[in-house]
């Protein structure tokens, strides 16, 4: 009863700049009270001291608060250390051969995120760089619950193994890409918590044979979980573009969300406003039936740049449903262009 005691008074503590609790976390891995004293173990794959401080004054504080408890003792695991002795004290590492890399993210589920980093990768990867050479690009699909890249990229085909502890990504459309739905059977849910997802996401960067890529676009859950968690404590991330559709429930949800990455100090690269509008293919009149603008707010508000509106097209859902992004499919749609022109100007700016 008193360890629940423990466990009830922990889960008041919120981890630095998220909402979310650090037990439901699942970093919190053991927690006791013996003889009056509360040992508290934390899993994490930091190294960031102002975090760990953080957590530590905040433990202390919330505990000694506790009518049982007279003293508080703290042991914190760090995973990624134990796995990366080589990591010289960061607390992300940057992967050598990749030169820039990017987070596709949302603030809820629903608004085609998946959907846009599948076709501007492979827009991307048919795009050439000033150099006059294609980009050598790569897709992590790190929505461990409900992998949709797979079926987006027309590919189920199994990583294989290359050495021990090394896989090499599967290969389609030019995009080299990993995903939990290569691994995994299609019938099995996945029912993980916290540190298995940091331990699958650490995997996927340190695991799979990226080889030279001038960017890794990497497409996480939406909402600020686990995952977007991990990825910002393991990798290095360069920036992160932000989806939206218009309407105020979506931009509404992701201005909160992108909020996270800005307490990470992870740069904003700009704002994707998906299913932006309709078009009549013989008028060409536009119509905007999730609102118009919110993109541009959110945008606005995150002090950084609206980078396109993708209109809202039966050819996109198309293009998923089989398989062939519809930059391939139909490289020149409207939709498509809109895709090729973001993906040159990415280019342009990672090459520079």
């Amino acid at each position: 009863m008193n360890d629940e005691k423990i466990f009830n008074a922990l889960k008041k503590i919120t981890y630095p700049g998220f909402s979310r609790d650090i037990v439901s976390f699942g970093i919190v891995s053991k927690a006791i009270l013996s003889d009056s004293i509360a040992i508290v173990e934390l899993e994490l794959t930091t190294k960031d001291d102002k975090i760990l401080e953080n957590l530590k004054n905040s433990i202390k504080k919330t505990l000694l608060e506790v009518t049982e408890v007279t003293g508080v003792e703290i042991v914190i695991k760090n995973n990624f250390q134990d796995q990366n002795p080589d990591n010289s004290g960061s607390s992300t590492v940057k992967l050598g051969g990749i030169k820039t890399i990017i987070a596709i993210a949302s603030g809820k589920g629903g608004v085609g995120k998946s959907t846009v980093a599948v076709n501007l990768a492979c827009a991307l990867a048919q795009t050439k760089t000033s150099s006059e050479k294609e980009n050598q690009v790569g897709l992590m699909d790190c929505d461990v619950y409900g992998p949709s890249v797979p079926q987006l990229m027309g590919c189920w085909e199994r990583p294989t193994v290359i050495e021990e502890n090394l896989i090499s990504p599967v290969l389609n459309y030019g995009v080299k890409m990993i995903s939990m739905g290569l691994l995994v059977d299609e019938e099995s849910p996945v029912v993980w918590r916290g540190p298995m997802i940091m331990k699958t996401i650490q995997q996927f960067a340190s695991n799979v044979d990226w080889g030279n890529l001038d960017c890794l676009l990497i497409d996480l859950p939406p909402g600020t979980g686990d995952a977007q968690l991990s990825i910002a404590q393991v990798l290095s991330l360069d920036g992160v573009i932000i989806v939206t559709t218009p309407q105020k429930t979506a931009f509404d949800v992701a201005k909160r969300g992108a909020k996270m990455f800005e307490k990470l100090n992870i740069p904003y690269l700009g704002v994707i406003e998906n299913m932006s509008y309709m078009e009549n293919p013989i008028t060409k009149e536009k119509t905007f039936p999730f609102g118009n603008g919110g993109g541009g707010i959110i945008a606005e508000n995150l002090k950084t740049r609206l980078l396109a509106e993708i209109p809202l097209e039966e050819e996109i859902r198309q293009g998923g449903d089989h398989g062939i992004p519809i930059v391939i499919g139909a490289p020149e749609h409207s939709s498509s262009k809109e895709f090729y022109s973001l993906a040159a100007r990415i280019s342009d700016e990672i090459s520079s």
